[in-house]
């Protein structure tokens, strides 16, 4: 068992990974452990899905930039654009309940495969788009659907496939989201500027229905090993403390995550950088997210998830903070790009390992379902709430910058309460009293050696 105490630059008892992997192999209840085989094709194939919806949909900042900026169309408020993509990212967890439903009935493939039907023909329609309400029918409510039915629908599979390495697995599927960001930032800008914009989605379209197809073959699920509880929503899991505490986490992470994700485009604008610098700052956030997502995924692994979690959550709070509220020069945003999306989707990396490891893999798609839901509302609004706080000048997004940070420090509380909660589960009473006993003594000897120092007279 590992313990760390607070001293000298030292942490708090620590969660011993020993006692998580046990919680793990507890929640399997007898299920044959997998630790790999095919189920790094599923992830191979869960990253390419990935950037294939949520990357699609990382780019939505450069498309709003370009609403913004060229005014598409007349009489059109700047907020009304803003909610298409909190749309889009809010029907992806929406429906869930619903996907969850369709794949315990229908199957991994048919519901992979009416995701690719939708995702297509939303960002077909979204090209012969002539009023703002068509963007909101393709771009955001057409499109969230396909995303939903391929992401939800699959994002249960690799878990089932790993144990052990289970947050490196999912990290590395989860840099998806960056990698396709990437991509799509930097294509869409390109093809915006020399294509126009119905070609920019045509061509998003074809490559999406392309890439989804083969993905969607690829992956296989181990159901019938694990019989998964696959129902909409179990109300039961309601009554878990720590469950109720995960979903507070996810919802200031998400509303933190959206607006971070669709502002950066247009903060570019607003301090005196064009269209272009506005995507590279978009998709560097993508391209930061695509090289801190397996590492957080692998960490997770090794010092413990709540402890990833929790550290990755503050320093995307702090990064807010101290970064990007600093951020007036395009140097200093791309450093802000870069750094904070190494840790802005911990959400995305982290959530599914830690239910499974909390819940149980049996209770994971249900779990997942509630998670969806409860994020629906920092999903859609996020960006609306983000430039209605904007102001005039080059500071115009100082006040988002701090709304942002907090939201992040307030979901790193949320995880600090996790954690204790889970040390309370894994030590018996004797043992947490003596646990709390000798940190309280180490906290009084360090403030008594601070107090003696300050104290102290200065040497000549």
């Amino acid at each position: 068992m590992l313990i760390k105490i607070v001293h000298a630059g030292h942490f708090l008892p620590e969660i011993s990974t020993e006692a998580e992997q046990r919680n793990v192999e507890e929640s399997t209840d007898g299920i044959e452990e997998q630790d790999g085989g095919y189920g790094w094709v599923c992830v191979f194939a869960m990253l390419l899905i990935t950037a294939h919806t949520w990357g699609v949909n990382g780019s939505f900042g450069v498309y709003l930039a370009h609403y913004l900026a060229d005014n598409t169309f007349p009489g059109t408020a700047e907020t009304t654009y803003s909610f298409i993509g909190g749309l889009s990212l809010a029907q992806i967890t929406f429906i869930a309940p619903l996907v969850t439903k369709f794949s315990a009935k229908f199957g991994l493939h048919p519901t992979l495969f009416v995701g690719i039907v939708l995702e297509t023909g939303a960002l077909i329609a979204a090209s012969f788009a002539r009023r703002v309400w068509h963007l909101f029918l393709t771009q955001g409510l057409l499109f969230g659907w396909g995303s939903s039915f391929l992401y939800v629908g699959a994002i249960g599979i690799v878990p089932q496939w790993f144990t052990k390495r289970r947050g490196v697995a999912n990290g590395i599927a989860a840099a998806g989201s960056g990698l396709g960001g990437l991509i799509y930032s930097l294509a869409a800008q390109a093809m915006i500027q020399n294509l126009g914009l119905s070609w920019a989605f045509r061509i998003t379209a074809i490559c999406a229905f392309a890439v989804n197809s083969v993905c969607a073959l690829l992956m296989r699920d181990r159901n019938k090993h694990i019989m998964p509880n696959q129902h909409s929503f179990d109300l039961s899991l309601l009554k878990r403390y720590e469950f109720l505490v995960i979903i507070a986490w996810a919802y200031f992470s998400i509303l933190g995550y959206t607006i971070i994700m669709f502002s950066l485009p247009d903060n570019a604008l607003k301090i005196g950088l064009n269209a272009r610098q506005g995507a590279i700052a978009g998709a560097l956030v993508n391209l930061g997210m695509a090289l801190g997502r397996p590492v957080v995924g692998y960490f997770s692994d090794r010092v413990g998830r709540i402890n990833m979690i929790t550290g990755g959550t503050f320093l995307c709070g702090l990064f807010c903070l101290c970064i990007w509220t600093s951020a007036n020069s395009y140097a200093v945003l791309l450093v802000f790009a870069v750094l904070g999306g190494t840790v802005v989707g911990t959400y995305w990396v982290s959530i599914g390992p830690l239910l499974a490891d909390l819940l149980g893999i049996k209770h994971l798609p249900a779990a997942l379902s509630i998670i969806w839901t409860a994020i629906v509302l920092p999903g859609t609004f996020a960006e609306p709430i983000a430039l209605k706080m904007r102001e005039s000048g080059s500071s115009a997004y100082f006040p988002v910058q701090l709304f942002t940070g907090f939201m992040f420090i307030a979901g790193t509380i949320c995880m600090l309460v996790l954690r204790s909660w889970k040390i309370a589960q894994d030590h018996p009473q004797g043992e947490k009293g003596a646990l709390r006993g000798r940190s309280i003594v180490l906290l009084v000897d360090e403030i008594k050696r601070a107090v003696a120092r300050s104290l102290a007279p200065a040497k000549v």
